[in-house]
């Protein structure tokens, strides 16, 4: 018999008593941000059910992990305590448990409509590094930039690639990014162009929210990389693509990059994602011992893009993908992190890259969607090669269980003019 909580879930919400995400919020504008499960249309307050001493098995009883601004101190706990508090969740809000179902002052307190509340970052992210982990994405990129000859570097093969992001400029879904300065690729013999962007992109991504980290000089083994992964979040990591085609030589990305990426505000938790796992692509050549996973699985994750143009209601879905798409998976990411011994930290973020599938109308960004803009979209009869001012892009994401949704909510940002 399927689980069922007390409280009333939609069959289409992505927040089902099997999902449980985990994100941070704050209940009024003078209210201090706190950690919470998403349930229905409600958030569950965790400083409300920790202060009633509803958690009291042996790793929660005693921290005080939920009356925290963030999440991280419940990140470094580690697996076991992950597993004991979604235990405890699932057990206080199912159908069959009177103690919150029959404590109206509790319910009250600690149940809060979603539509009330203010998502904020649910982590304080240290350090944030972005792959390049889609077999498609890579391939298309070659071929816009260089050509059928050698669209994928020999490396690509052999090492999950990635580059080291920015972390301060990493923003809750909602939130305004401001069109990006900077220069561009010189025409013929004259100066490198400078201004706005005219190349500005979204990517469809997802991230990995670490878990307890590692330390220094101790790699983490591939087959044990999952117990370092607290869950997924929705990511969309604009692209100034015009500011980076110029810049990434020799060193790779920088300010095309760097002035905004998006997340989701609630973290999908690997145990919630567990049933939808799926087998990843095959390696060939196979990877190297230190990458070769006993499990190399991806998870079956339906993604979606649609964009709101400047000026109009309606969105248009310009792209569906899927997680499984993903060449090299997360635990072979973060193996890879820190096969040299790089120390990873609670709350660190790991960026998967592009997401593209092979059809073209599962490509994960307009660089790839429009061909580096040879082929607008038309967005409802708004022709778009990249994205103007006032467009809204918005990422869902979510798997289909028996009878329930396991979701991720919405990943969402509206690109406004650059300030003169």
């Amino acid at each position: 018999m399927a689980l069922k909580s007390f409280v009333e879930v939609h069959p289409d919400s992505h927040f089902p008593i099997q999902n449980l995400p985990y994100g941070v919020f704050k209940a009024g504008s003078d209210s201090e941000p706190r950690p919470g499960v998403a349930i229905g249309d409600y958030v569950l307050d965790l400083s409300a059910v920790a202060s009633a001493g509803l958690f009291d098995g042996p790793y929660l009883k005693s921290s005080d992990c939920f009356d925290q601004p963030n999440l991280n101190k419940l990140l470094a706990l580690g697996r076991p305590a992950w597993k004991e508090a979604r235990a405890t969740l699932q057990k206080i809000l199912s159908a069959a448990e009177p103690v919150l179902r029959d404590n109206a002052s509790l319910r009250e307190k600690a149940l809060l409509p979603m539509s009330k509340v203010q998502m904020l970052l649910p982590i304080m992210i240290g350090d944030y590094t972005d792959f390049f982990a889609s077999k498609h994405h890579a391939k298309n990129c070659g071929l816009i930039f260089r050509g059928p000859e050698t669209p994928i570097n020999p490396n690509w093969f052999h090492i999950p690639i990635a580059y080291h992001g920015r972390a301060s400029s990493i923003v809750v879904s909602g939130t305004d990014i401001i069109r990006p300065r900077g220069q561009g690729h010189p025409a013929a013999n004259s100066l490198p162009y400078f201004g706005s962007s005219r190349k500005l992109d979204f990517e469809l991504e997802m991230a990995a929210v670490v878990g307890s980290g590692n330390e220094l000089g101790k790699p983490v083994d591939v087959n044990e990389a999952a117990d370092h992964i607290f869950g997924l979040v929705l990511m969309n990591d604009w692209s100034a693509r015009d500011i980076q085609a110029w810049e990434y030589v020799p060193l790779g990305p920088f300010l095309g990059k760097s002035f905004g990426t998006t997340i989701s505000p609630w973290i999908v938790t690997l145990d919630a994602l567990e049933p939808f796992a799926s087998d990843a692509p095959e390696q060939i050549p196979p990877p190297l011992p230190y990458l070769a996973e006993k499990e190399h699985k991806n998870y079956d994750i339906s993604l979606e893009v649609s964009i709101v143009p400047a000026g109009k209601k309606d969105a248009s879905i310009v792209s569906r993908s899927n997680y499984k798409n993903l060449y090299w998976t997360i635990t072979q990411q973060l193996a890879h992190h820190t096969i040299n011994g790089c120390n990873l930290r609670p709350g660190d973020l790991l960026g998967t890259g592009t997401i593209s599938g092979p059809e073209p109308e599962s490509y994960g960004c307009l660089l790839e969607l429009t061909w580096n803009g040879q082929n607008p979209l038309s967005l409802g009869g708004t022709p778009r090669a990249f994205l103007e001012d006032g467009d809204e892009v918005i990422f869902t994401g979510c798997c289909k269980g028996n009878g329930y949704t396991v979701g991720f909510g919405q990943c969402s940002g509206k690109i406004l003019p650059t300030p003169h």
